[in-house]
C-alpha cells in the first residue's frame, strides 16, 4: 500500500470512497507519522484518541453513503481556532489550560463536512 500520508485530500477522499483503505487506517497512518516526527514540534496539542473515535464514526457514514465532502479526512488545526473539548492556547502561556466549551465557525464547518482533528498545530503566539 502507498504511504497514505502522501496522498492529496482529493486522493484520500477518493480512496475512502473506493474502499482502498478505511478512515481508521488513514488516521492511524497520520498518527504514526506524527509520532515519528515529534522533534519538529508541529503539534502543540495532540487529540489522537478523539481522532480515532471520529474516524470510526466517519467510516460508518462512508459505508452507508452518508459522508460529507471531507468525511474521514484527518487534519491538523492551527491553535488559533477554538475547538470544543481540545485545549486552545493560541500558542500563548497566558491561555495555557483553556479548553473551550464551544467550537469556532471554521472548525464547525470542517467537522460538519466530516473532517477529523489530529490536534492543534504550532504557530506564532496569537498569530
Amino acid at each position: 500500500m502507498t504511504d497514505l500520508t502522501k496522498l492529496t485530500i482529493a486522493q484520500a477522499r477518493d480512496g475512502l470512497k473506493n474502499k482502498d483503505f478505511t478512515a481508521v487506517e488513514l488516521t492511524q497512518a497520520y498518527i504514526e507519522n506524527m509520532k515519528a516526527k515529534r522533534e519538529l514540534n508541529a503539534f502543540v496539542c495532540e487529540s489522537t484518541d478523539k481522532a480515532l473515535e471520529q474516524a470510526k464514526q466517519s467510516q460508518e457514514k462512508i459505508e452507508k453513503g452518508l459522508g460529507g465532502d471531507l468525511e474521514g479526512i484527518p487534519l491538523g488545526v492551527k491553535d488559533l481556532f477554538c475547538t470544543k473539548g481540545i485545549e486552545t492556547t493560541a500558542c500563548s502561556n497566558f491561555l495555557k489550560g483553556f479548553v473551550p466549551p464551544y467550537e469556532s465557525t471554521v472548525t464547525s464547518k470542517l467537522l460538519d463536512a466530516g473532517a477529523l482533528f489530529l490536534g492543534k498545530l504550532n504557530m506564532d503566539e496569537f498569530a
